[in-house]
């Protein structure tokens, strides 16, 4: 069943006032589609996919001429452009450069789920819902479609997902006399001082500027830290009674040098996975590929398991992570665009290729249930179906999450406030009522009503 409350995700980064932002581009197709809201024909679709088409897709996204190649095969008439402009702020910038312009911008692009709204909001994106794309909502795991279908609107088709859980080190774990990954929070504490006490490791690291982790987590223990009406109206709730449960905890760990707040992603950090300093990662369902690369030399080692709960005999997890395909409203092929994106992501074929080659965890739920992805057995995981273990996760994920339409700006605040705090071992619930009075001088000053 679909979930119909509204997510959002960022403005255009940096200072951009409310009224410019709600001037948005809007398009109409030479193929045939537009932005009038009534349902694309059959014939128009048949139309426009044997028409001659040159269309250009901007993703990250390594190998992906693969699937590409695949819908060329099937719609010859279409000729797609892969170009990947770069990953993370550089994507984000020249795509929004591109639609300030008014030229240059793609017919496709991948966007992040927390980035969507912002692109929603200058109107940058084409409604997919009149192309078809509400009968496929069903094909993908709930918490994921709602992430890129708050409203009766579909922005976007789901590429890829992180639901979160726990990798660690089994035979560190067991030399501390640990025999089963801790099922609740409390016994993690626990395991954490039997770990440091017993082998010198940390049970794990907390990125002292990792917003995606901290917020997973939150996400986790219920917290709803953000939300958006689709138009002017924001609430943020980052100081929540929640929220510093979850603080904390993680504050007492850290005082009491049982977990390390290295930055992660960088070389220090790879090598603390690799040589045993980190006895385990809470991560998304990225992350066991990831750690493959990193920690070559451990595998073997290490195990997956479900995240610690807060309250014994739950089973919820939180989202780290995931990218979606939206095609831009100004395209000129919308049909032939909207196809694309959705061919790559909903393929059988295509979409197990994503997940079995290029290693994104997937939100369709065919690729979930399928034997060839779920029952592989990973050496590096001492045999044991990871793939299978996140597609359980992945059923626990809260679908009621949204995004504030400025997250730019609500990550780097993070890294100021939270994170300096955190890398100063301080009290992280007050750094949170500093991050809380920065996101809403922000918002108002944006031009946002804050609720």
């Amino acid at each position: 069943m679909r979930n119909t409350r509204r997510t959002a995700a960022t403005l255009l980064g940096g200072t951009v006032a409310l009224g410019l932002v709600l001037t948005g581009c809007s398009g109409s197709g030479d193929d045939g589609g537009g932005t009038s809201g009534e349902a694309v024909t059959q014939d128009q679709i048949d139309e426009a996919m044997k028409k001659p088409t040159e269309l250009t897709f901007w993703t990250w996204v390594p190998d992906i001429d693969k699937e590409v190649a695949l819908f060329e095969e099937k719609y010859p008439a279409i000729d797609v452009k892969v170009e990947n402009v770069g990953q993370g702020l550089a994507h984000y910038q020249k795509l929004r450069s591109a639609l300030e312009a008014g030229e240059g911008a793609p017919d496709v692009a991948q966007i992040e789920y927390q980035y969507i709204p912002s692109f929603v909001l200058s109107k940058s994106l084409l409604d997919l819902s009149p192309y078809g794309a509400d009968d496929i909502a069903d094909d993908y795991v709930d918490w994921a479609w709602n992430q890129v279908s708050p409203g009766d609107e579909v922005w976007s088709i789901p590429q890829d997902v992180g639901p979160m859980g726990n990798l660690y080190r089994d035979d560190i774990l067991t030399s501390a006399g640990i025999t089963e990954p801790p099922a609740t929070w409390d016994d993690y504490a626990a395991a954490a001082k039997s770990v440091k006490d017993a082998t010198g490791s940390y049970i794990s690291n907390l990125g002292a500027t990792q917003a995606g982790q901290m917020i997973g987590f939150f996400w986790q223990a219920g917290v709803k830290p953000f939300a958006y009406d689709g138009a002017e109206t924001v609430s943020i709730d980052v100081n929540s009674d929640g929220a510093k449960k979850v603080a904390d905890y993680w504050t007492g760990l850290i005082q009491q040098d049982l977990i390390s707040t290295d930055v992660d992603f960088n070389d220090q950090w790879y090598q603390g996975l690799a040589n045993g300093k980190y006895a385990g990662w809470l991560t998304a369902a990225w992350g066991p590929v990831f750690l493959q690369g990193t920690a070559e030399s451990t595998s073997g080692l290490w195990r997956a398991a479900k995240l610690p709960q807060w309250n014994a005999g739950d089973d919820v997890s939180g989202n780290w992570g995931g990218s979606s395909d939206a095609v831009l409203a100004s395209s000129k092929n919308p049909i032939a665009a909207y196809k694309l994106a959705e061919f790559i992501n909903h393929d059988d074929e295509s979409a197990m290729m994503l997940a079995t080659e290029q290693f994104l965890f997937p939100p369709q739920v065919s690729v979930l249930d399928d034997p060839a992805f779920a029952d592989q057995e990973s050496e590096f995981y001492g045999g044991q179906q990871v793939n299978k273990l996140f597609a359980e996760i992945s059923d626990t994920v809260d679908t009621d999450f949204q995004w504030l339409p400025f997250m730019d700006y609500v990550y780097s605040s993070y890294e100021e406030t939270v994170g300096t705090v955190i890398a100063d071992k301080g009290d992280i619930s007050d750094a949170l009522d500093t991050w809380q009075d920065q996101l809403v001088s922000y918002a108002e000053s944006q031009g946002f009503t804050v609720e």
